[in-house]
């Protein structure tokens, strides 16, 4: 007869595999699906031992939280998104922020490498070597399964956690970080737009969205790498027009470029 906890683990274990799997969509290939269940898995445990200590909580809304918490710790160690493609997606952004104050309009593709100073088949490698940026902390955007559209997918658990706190400055940054994703999503090209609406709101993998768009899956991830430093751009841009303070660019622009 398992004892409790073996008994939870077996009935939970189908829930950490689908919220890695969930994370694994959106990660680069390098990141192995078993080492984010095996994090999920020990989250799991964690949420199993101390569930006792918050009875006012459903065993599964908890359970959920310390399972991506132990996945976000697990990408942290692994450094998922290395330094130099931080920097080549900080290069594409500085550009576009660039562009977009001179022609007062997104920026097309043959416009960005022109800024660069790179050919377009250059441009294009490079958003693939900056594969896996993200609008902010890539914990930033776990995906909570609420039904508020595409920006509050992007701008995920951040904007929860942040109304939750009592800080009144916390509590208008995050409305702020919503909205103005909200705007950049609006202002992507049309394409684009759709891509990461397939990608976050449907949940579809790289391979189903380029069947569904028609397109080869090299081609889905850089126009993902590309709306996704759109969006930091604008964010970027709208930093520097309004006047934030350190701690606002900060939580914007963070150190995910």
């Amino acid at each position: 007869m398992p004892n409790t906890e073996d008994r939870l683990l077996g009935q939970y274990a189908s829930l950490v595999r689908r919220l890695a799997l969930q994370l694994a969509a959106r990660l680069p290939s390098n990141i192995e699906l078993d080492d984010l269940i095996q994090a999920g898995m020990m989250g799991l445990l964690d949420a199993i031992r101390r569930y006792q200590h918050v009875q006012e909580a459903q065993f599964e809304t908890y359970a959920v939280t310390r399972i991506r918490g132990a996945m976000l710790d697990e990408l942290r160690r692994l450094d998922w998104l290395p330094r130099s493609a931080r920097g080549k997606a900080r290069l594409i952004e500085q550009a576009m922020v660039s562009l977009s104050q001179r022609l007062l309009r997104r920026a097309s593709e043959a416009e960005i490498a022109a800024e660069l100073g790179i050919t377009q088949a250059t441009y294009r490698q490079l958003l693939d070597d900056a594969c896996g940026v993200q609008v902010i902390h890539y914990e930033d955007m776990a995906f909570d399964g609420s039904e508020n559209g595409m920006e509050c997918a992007l701008a995920g658990e951040f904007v929860q956690s942040a109304q939750r706190r009592n800080n009144p400055l916390n509590q208008v940054i995050s409305r702020d970080l919503h909205r103005a994703i909200a705007d950049a999503v609006e202002a992507l090209p049309e394409r684009e737009r759709q891509l990461l609406s397939l990608l976050v709101e449907r949940e579809l993998n790289q391979n189903e969205v380029a069947v569904v768009m028609g397109i080869s899956e090299g081609r889905v991830s850089q126009l993902r790498t590309q709306a996704i430093v759109r969006i930091r751009a604008a964010l970027a841009a709208l930093a520097q027009e309004d006047g934030w303070s350190h701690l606002e660019l900060k939580i914007f622009c963070s150190e995910v470029s």
